[in-house]
């Protein structure tokens, strides 16, 4: 079971404006972030699983927005990244991104079929998520369960 979806916004306010007012989505607030070069915006919807994710990245990041508003990948957790990485790529979807080496536990690979990337998270963060983006909510299935 997947746990959000992630769009890639050039501005992040009117997405959660348009969302907001239109679908009643709540957010958290915004937060500022920084992966190696890239310094970027995020926010989660309240509400979930499954939940929203925006994020607003710079030119050349693996969120780069000047290339326009787009869906941009299904987050799911893991037990094991690398595990669940090397399945996906067994079975076709190649690795696009990887964060592990700036100590971020997940991985982006390309599901050309879809238009979009699946994450991989490793589920030792899921604490911390539910802590910040939605405090009370229940413990998320992982994706190799």
């Amino acid at each position: 079971m997947f746990y959000h979806v992630c769009f890639v916004v050039p501005d992040i306010e009117r997405a959660m404006d348009d969302l907001s007012r239109t679908v009643r989505t709540e957010w958290s607030p915004i937060k500022e972030d920084s992966l190696g070069p890239w310094e970027y915006r995020m926010a989660f919807s309240r509400t979930g699983p499954p939940h929203f994710e925006l994020i607003q990245g710079p030119e050349g990041s693996p969120w780069d927005s000047s290339l326009g508003a787009r869906c941009d990948h299904i987050g799911f957790w893991t037990r094991s990244v690398e595990e669940s990485s090397r399945r996906l790529a067994d079975e076709g979807l190649p690795l696009e991104f990887t964060g592990c080496p700036y100590g971020r536990p997940f991985a982006y690979h390309r599901a050309d079929s879809l238009g979009v990337r699946l994450e991989m998270m490793d589920v030792s963060r899921q604490e911390a998520f539910l802590k910040q983006w939605n405090p009370g909510g229940e413990p998320m299935p992982v994706f190799d369960s």
